[in-house]
């Protein structure tokens, strides 16, 4: 090895650097192995071999050594996407979220993830339990609303397209065209899933609801979905993030999308 540098962000790794080498620049990362955050990079390891060249860097190696599990991935020069009315990025984040929708999932016999089953497991407390203190006025008068709402999602959500579900504008590398990282939280699923997360980043990036959803139907999955499976997801997510990301900007914008769903 060469060199070593850091990036400016990411948050699931305990080691985290792009690796300049005789062969050229690797893009690494890892984890103890007793870490939790370990099945996060199993999960990558599995899903890495089925994913286009053309979509995410490919996973090049990995390494088990010294009580570390370590990734190397091909270094793919770029920046992250800006998700901003006025982007230039939306195109090409389309793009990347279309060919997403046309990748095959690992088979069933390798890794199952339904989102459903996950989603279901997710709302579990947030169904039962009384709003969190710090939740916002509209979400406490409503909060029945919401449970009724969201309690119908999962099953909405059932499907054997492959789901990244956790799209955001860090998660895009951006240069001739967008390509699609960090993958430990892939799962299976209803097409429309990936779009209806980036409706709540549009709105958090300065869209308003209406036309964060103009543009989730550029997809066919999110286009032909039941309204019905896209106000219960938009509800069980305000209902999830409030409870554990309460005040923040993408928290606020799940909310805006559901008072436009539900006005």
């Amino acid at each position: 090895m060469l060199a070593a540098e850091s990036p400016d962000a990411g948050r699931s790794s305990e080691l985290s650097a792009t690796l300049s080498t005789a062969r050229g620049r690797v893009f690494c990362k890892g984890v103890t192995v007793g870490s939790p955050l370990a099945w996060m990079h199993r999960n990558e390891i599995v899903v890495s071999p089925f994913l286009p060249e053309r979509l995410a860097p490919r996973l090049l190696w990995e390494v088990e050594v010294d009580g570390w599990l370590l990734l190397g991935f091909e270094h793919v020069p770029g920046r992250h996407a800006a998700l901003s009315p006025d982007s230039d990025d939306l195109p090409l984040v389309v793009d990347a979220v279309d060919e997403i929708s046309r990748t095959s999932p690992p088979p069933s016999s390798t890794a199952r993830r339904p989102m459903a089953a996950q989603w279901a497991k997710a709302l579990e407390a947030e169904i039962v339990s009384a709003p969190p203190a710090d939740a916002d006025p509209w979400s406490v008068v409503n909060a029945r609303l919401l449970v009724e709402w969201a309690s119908r999602a999962p099953e909405h959500m059932g499907g054997d397209r492959l789901i990244h579900s956790d799209l955001h504008s860090l998660n895009f590398l951006v240069s001739d065209r967008a390509r699609v990282i960090d993958w430990a939280w892939w799962r299976t699923g209803a097409a429309w899933i990936d779009p209806a997360f980036l409706v709540i980043r549009l709105i958090a990036g300065g869209h308003d609801p209406g036309a964060a959803e103009k543009w989730a139907r550029n997809f066919d999955g999110f286009a032909t979905a039941p309204h019905d499976a896209i106000t219960a997801f938009a509800a069980s997510v305000l209902r999830v993030w409030e409870r554990r990301f309460a005040g923040t900007p993408n928290t606020n914008a799940a909310r805006r999308w559901v008072q436009y769903r539900v006005a």
